[in-house]
């Protein structure tokens, strides 16, 4: 005979504490690991008086399950040497705990030759401040990453996609393979994407507007480097894939890598709380 369900509680109720104790315990909870990303304008957090320019850093946490948080360090026009003169990567690396991933992607500030204070020569200088995120990470028991930079929007006469970093991807790419880091080829992905799209289509995914568009940018805008909403949620996408495909984060750690994600969930804070 069944037990209705004021009996079933009752029966409970009633047992010696010591069954009670001996019953499995209820599975701790997660730990929350955060993903801190050390990088630059196209992965940046924006505020309101540069919407709807978006950093792709802000979209990634559409494509992380709810263990999983971001802290953003990106930075407009920094490099992977400014970055750490400007004293930026210290406390990111005083903060960083074991289990934690650390997602490095420079490159668009490290080719600007004539600026002594960001430049880098891609096969000697740019490596060696690569190496320093690594090394730092794995010092404190994170997890270094390293992600191609993503691609401009540039076509030639034949409407074909080109790349715009030079040697850097591969210097990159290098550096990942000698010393056994996980890399994240988004300027492969992303070159991929911008060549399906085809020169028109990839406006919309770029901060490129009309006079009138936008009160920020009241003449408009053609800026094929930024991203407007739907660019950092789709380059998000391409990292999350990414992390998921290197084995860096579980399918237990990824959502949505399949599923569309509204560009209304872009919001951008009125400033800068720095």
């Amino acid at each position: 005979m069944s037990l209705s369900r004021r009996q079933t509680v009752a029966a409970l109720a009633a047992l010696p504490l010591a069954t009670a104790a001996a019953q499995p315990a209820a599975a701790a909870p997660r730990r929350t690991r955060t993903l801190y990303i050390a990088g630059d304008s196209t992965a940046a957090q924006k505020y309101a008086d540069a919407a709807p320019e978006t950093g792709w850093g802000m979209a990634l946490p559409f494509f992380l399950t709810p263990h999983l948080r971001v802290s953003n360090h990106a930075v407009n026009g920094r490099s992977s040497k400014s970055f750490i003169d400007e004293g930026r990567l210290a406390p990111v690396l005083d903060a960083i705990r074991p289990g934690d991933l650390l997602l490095v992607q420079f490159g668009h500030n490290d080719q600007k030759a004539a600026d002594p204070a960001r430049y880098t020569e891609p096969w000697t200088t740019y490596r060696q401040h690569l190496l320093q995120y690594v090394t730092g990470a794995r010092a404190r028991g994170a997890l270094p990453v390293l992600l191609t930079s993503v691609e401009r929007r540039k076509f030639d006469a034949g409407g074909n996609a080109v790349t715009t970093h030079g040697d850097y991807p591969a210097a990159m790419r290098a550096l990942a393979a000698e010393h056994g880091v996980p890399l994240v080829d988004v300027q492969a992905v992303s070159l991929a994407a911008w060549q399906r799209l085809g020169p028109e289509p990839s406006k919309e995914y770029f901060n490129w507007l009309a006079p009138g568009d936008s009160p920020n940018y009241p003449d408009g805008k053609q800026d094929n480097t930024h991203f407007r909403p739907r660019g950092a949620i789709e380059v998000a996408r391409m990292a999350a894939a990414g992390l998921r495909g290197a084995g860096v984060l579980g399918a237990r750690d990824v959502r949505r890598l399949d599923e569309p994600v509204p560009t209304e969930w872009i919001t951008w804070p009125t400033q800068d709380p720095s």
